[in-house]
């Protein structure tokens, strides 16, 4: 939350700090506002924090008070973390009022159509043909009940839905089910992984709404999520269930697309076998997938021509067909055509939605794929041409099925004309291939964002453009939906059966999506809760209704999705929970600043040149690996940083926010924890070289703004952590250069009065009051050596299993499954190319 922008100097309008809000009770009134003024008036150069509270990681959560309640600010404790935080500037946003330029606007409108509405400008290829396999046709009215159906599938799900709802639930125009999971994990504490610091709510990307009177209901519901373990976990498998569906709905269009789009052959050409259908349709999905990788880069440009004639194909086949047969399909936006479809045959009628729904698939895509394109590109491009074009197609099917009721399979050929049959074919088959990768092209998307949440193993991703970060590839999930694609395609071996699985996979993603836009709409947008109750209640009892018609299926070809989405959803749900007990285990063995200062004087540790970089996944504390390493090792690098690389819930994260600094215990320990904060659009492959530049330059940044902040403070206002300086010792390399050694190890050192070479960073012994000053120039030339000296990075490599007297099926999953799934991922730290000469490596084994 934020609150309310206030004017800048330069006339602008800038973003004010954000601000807690709380509930109080009445009586505690008075109380509140005196410890409000009492902490604004302590500034924000506190040195201590809730960072160095070892003990209260959950120090800012709310407590329950009784009697009357009402919402007021209250100024958060701050750190450095903070400090830092506050200090990064905005990030830069789009201005949404630029000047038209008609020659973008033509280069955004067709690579929308390429990338976005693929998926679902196939539906009339198939839709009819599945539908009337479990309807036969018996007469006029059927056939205006089931497009009646059609029309209005076409309108509630992907126009009123997602077009002018869903897609504004965008994550900083990041879309998917991820990307909706990610947005409340931003507004309220319902991650499984409690390592969000203060400072993050500052970032540019968390600055969301600014506080209004609405904001009561929203907090209550906030506070409801983050107080309920089961309803945290309830979300998080709504999102593993909806992203199994997601990706199992990327393996069934390929599959359906392409064998629908090459099933024309068979009108084309009489008497072609489904054999020669089926060995076509394996051809085009293999070459379609090992040329993935480098259309992924230029798709937009060159298949965008493609989806616009193929969509003008489809409005221009409905008129020829409307003109030929009579407008009578008109009729059919009549609702009441609908009724007397369920009037004659009730069970045939519900049997037949799973099929209706075929004419939605790929709204899903629609916003999976937003991260390319506007939100208003996107709304136009549907609601000027794509459902105009498709509403014609349907209509056109519908009068030739009227002239002729007994061609019901391959609806969409057989209204061909002669003339143009061969040539829409060709497009048709184009066009099949172009909605296979679009839907290719969002479960990468959706891929990147589970893994950076940590709800997907880590795997190799490659960026195609080194101007769009969001254009990807995944080699190993390529191969993997081609593998799983030619296995639907031989095992079904026709569109019916296909068509089944399509729609339960279809559902499923939907019924989440409902989930998440509704609880978006109470938490963030804070809609009235009339119109949040009439946007669940319509969407999920229609979405229940198909969902139910699309299982009574699963005995034609669901069955297999099922099976398929299940181990999906097993494995995602294994990595989780095996991350979240690894991470639970971190927490509980890390070591405590006051056990730091015991081991100190008595391990006898030398510190030799350079940069140590310890790698952990907590953000508080010392990790427990430190302490293996002073125990282990004779010597340890002159400055440590506790290196923590953060995956947080935002698309991006700004270079000027990528680094948060802390010092770690006193100065003279040369200490610092670093978090390294990635979104999960973001590019972890940077090389490593120019991830240690970029994190001493950060460092520095720090150490000077530290610097000055505490220079500006009476003595008196020193952190008390800040302990009185002792002698130390400059002891010479055999090399020649120079370091910092103490015997005992890391104990609190002040320079003699010797003059100091720059390599030692110090204060003058006689002056009693720290020279800040002095102190900084020579802390940055001790830095400078030991950059000269180059950065070793010591990674903590665990080993994780179970408790002898844990329960059998915790034992399977954590010493068995978790443990293949992390020795066959990448981690993230392993993503920068590390060279084995600047790694050391230590394997822990920690019981669970």
């Amino acid at each position: 939350m934020t609150s309310p922008a206030e004017p800048s100097a330069a006339g602008g309008m800038r973003k004010a700090p954000s601000l807690e809000w709380r509930w109080v009770s009445t009586e505690e009134d008075d109380e509140e506002d005196r410890t409000g003024a009492a902490a604004a008036a302590v500034g924000t150069v506190g040195r201590g924090g809730s960072f160095e509270s070892e003990d209260d990681e959950d120090d800012d959560e709310e407590e329950e008070v009784k009697g009357k309640k009402r919402l007021i600010r209250t100024v958060p404790s701050v750190d450095w973390f903070d400090v830092e935080g506050n200090e990064v500037s905005a990030a830069p946003q789009l201005d949404d009022y630029e000047e038209f330029d008609f020659g973008r606007t033509m280069f955004l409108a067709l690579q929308t159509l390429a990338v976005v509405f693929g998926d679902i400008g196939i539906g009339p290829l198939y839709t009819f043909d599945v539908m009337f396999n479990k309807y036969p046709i018996h007469g006029e009215e059927d056939i205006l009940g089931a497009l009646s159906l059609v029309l209005y599938t076409l309108i509630l799900m992907p126009l009123v839905k997602y077009v002018l709802v869903v897609l504004w639930a965008n994550d900083d125009g990041e879309g998917g089910i991820f990307a909706l999971y990610s947005l409340i994990c931003r507004n309220a504490k319902v991650s499984l992984i409690p390592n969000q610091v203060h400072s993050e709510k500052r970032m540019s990307s968390f600055r969301l709404k600014l506080p209004t009177p609405e904001l009561e209901r929203s907090i209550k519901v906030k506070e409801r999520l983050e107080s309920s373990l089961l309803l945290k976990k309830l979300l998080l498998g709504l999102v593993l269930y909806g992203t199994s569906m997601f990706i199992s709905n990327g393996v069934i269009t390929p599959a359906m697309s392409v064998l629908s789009a090459v099933s024309g052959l068979k009108v084309g050409i009489r008497n072609t076998s489904q054999d020669v259908v089926v060995m076509i349709s394996v051809a085009l999905l293999v070459i379609l997938f090992s040329l993935q990788r480098y259309a992924t880069s230029k798709v937009g440009f060159a298949l965008g021509p493609s989806l616009l004639v193929w969509f003008c194909c489809l409005g221009g086949i409905g008129l020829y067909n409307l003109s030929l047969y009579g407008p009578t399909a008109f009729k059919a936006f009549n609702p009441l055509y609908i009724i007397y479809y369920f009037g004659r045959n009730p069970f045939q009628a519900w049997l037949s939605l799973g099929g209706c729904l075929l004419c939605a698939t790929g709204s899903e895509a629609i916003f999976s794929n937003l991260c390319y394109f506007p939100v208003r590109y996107v709304q136009y491009m549907f609601v000027l041409l794509v459902l105009p074009c498709l509403v014609l197609a349907y209509l056109g099917q519908a009068a030739f099925l009227i002239a002729n009721p007994k061609s019901s399979e391959q609806v969409f050929f057989s209204s061909i004309p002669s003339g143009v049959f061969w040539p829409v074919f060709l497009v048709a088959n184009l066009a099949a291939l172009i909605a296979s990768r679009t839907m290719t092209v969002a479960i990468f998307q959706c891929l990147k964002q589970s893994i950076a949440l940590g709800c997907f193993p880590r795997l190799k991703i490659v960026h195609t453009s080194r101007k769009f970060m969001a254009k990807i590839y995944i080699p190993v999930v390529n191969w993997f939906l081609l593998a799983s694609c030619l296995g639907f395609i031989v095992l079904f071996r026709n569109i019916h059966d296909v068509g089944n699985a399509y729609a339960i996979a279809e559902l499923g993603v939907m019924i989440m999506a409902t989930v998440y836009v509704t609880i978006i709409m109470l938490l963030i947008w804070e809609f009235n809760i009339v119109k949040v109750l009439s946007f669940f209640i319509t969407f999920l009892f229609l979405e229940l209704i198909f969902f139910s018609s699309a299982l009574s299926s699963v005995g034609d070809g669901g069955w297999a999705l099922l099976i398929f989405a299940s181990v999906l959803l097993m494995i995602m749900f294994i990595w989780n929970y095996g991350s979240k007990l690894k991470y639970d285990s971190e927490v509980k063995q890390k070591l405590s600043k006051d056990l730091m200062r015991k081991l100190g004087p008595n391990l006898g540790t030398i510190r030799a040149p350079g940069l140590g970089l310890v790698c952990s996944d907590i953000v508080k504390g010392v990790p427990a690996i430190f302490g293996h390493f002073l125990t282990s090792l004779p010597a340890i690098h002159s400055i440590i940083v506790f290196v923590c690389i953060r995956n947080v819930p935002v698309p991006v994260v700004h270079q000027s926010e990528r680094f948060l600094f802390q010092r770690v215990c006193s100065r003279s320990y040369h200490m610092f924890r670093c978090i390294a904060r990635y979104g999960y659009k973001d590019k972890k492959q940077e090389h490593h070289s120019v991830f240690e530049r970029l994190l001493i330059e950060g460092l520095e940044k720090y150490i000077q703004r530290e610097a000055v902040e505490l220079s500006l403070q009476s003595e008196d206002d020193v952190d008390s952590d800040e302990e009185p300086p002792t002698p130390m010792k400059i002891i010479t390399a055999p090399n020649g250069s120079l370091y910092s050694l103490d015997v005992p190890l890391l104990a609190d050192y002040a320079p003699s009065t010797q003059v100091i070479p720059e390599a030692s960073c110090s204060t003058p012994l006689h002056d009693p009051v720290l020279d800040y000053a002095q102190n900084l120039e020579l802390e940055l030339a001790f830095i400078k050596q030991s950059k000269q000296s180059g950065a070793v990075y010591l990674i903590d490599n665990p080993i994780i299993k179970a408790r002898k007297d844990s329960w059998f099926f915790k034992k399977l999953m954590i010493n068995y499954f978790f443990a293949f799934l992390r020795n066959n991922c990448r981690r993230a730290i392993m993503l920068m190319s590390i060279p084995h000469s600047n790694m050391m490596q230590v394997r822990m084994t920690s019981y669970v």
